[in-house]
């Protein structure tokens, strides 16, 4: 679990504070990880918050966009349409799947008459059953615009991810700052075992 290894180093700090075989590296890695455990707690929540606000500024400020340019007109069915050809790819068929295809007409917001083929959300279309469309401007059909709660939803979300890829970076870090400090340790016993290497054994044999 992410942050044990970091409270147990920052247990063992308090352990080698006054211990005459505490090493210079014990005491850094406690307190990499003491830094470590202090930044998912402060840096990682305020990362989170701050990513959450902005996310929600600018899809709440896409969602005026979308409301003020497409705008909701009743639709009239002329005709059920055929279903296209079976969608192997399960997430686009499942969306269209969920709507009629028809041939319908509209009035758009400029005043024109317009039809085509288009995708309801009725469940047995029949001709003259009415349905709503959005448009833009010009009477061409685009899509429902993004609603609050959407954006709210989708800006908690972007938060959360933001906040959690800085936890796993903190924690990658600290991981890496160890394995620095254990490479150097081991090149220092490496140093020493060559220096001590070649006269191990002879102390006391004499010439």
């Amino acid at each position: 679990m992410r942050g044990c290894g970091a409270v147990r180093a920052i247990v063992g700090l308090w352990r080698w504070r006054h211990n005459p075989l505490r090493r210079g590296t014990d005491l850094l890695e406690s307190w990499v990880a003491l830094a470590a455990l202090a930044l998912i707690l402060v840096a990682a929540p305020v990362v989170g918050v701050v990513t959450t606000e902005l996310t929600r500024d600018a899809l709440l400020a896409s969602v005026r966009e979308q409301h003020e340019a497409r705008h909701p007109v009743v639709g009239t069915v002329v005709r059920k349409l055929s279903a296209p050809p079976l969608d192997p790819d399960p997430e686009t068929s499942s969306a269209r799947d969920a709507h009629s295809r028809v041939l319908a007409r509209w009035t758009g917001p400029d005043g024109a008459e317009r039809s085509g083929v288009v995708a309801s959300d009725l469940d047995a279309p029949a001709p003259g059953a009415h349905f709503r469309l959005w448009t833009d401007e010009r009477g061409r059909v685009v899509g429902r615009p993004l609603d609050t709660a959407t954006a709210n939803t989708h800006a908690v979300l972007a938060g959360f991810g933001a906040a959690s890829a800085s936890v796993g970076l903190i924690e990658g870090t600290r991981r890496f700052v160890l394995w620095r400090i254990a490479q150097g340790r081991y090149a220092r016993w490496d140093q020493a075992w060559g220096r001590a290497g070649p006269d191990w054994g002879r102390t006391g044999a004499g010439s």
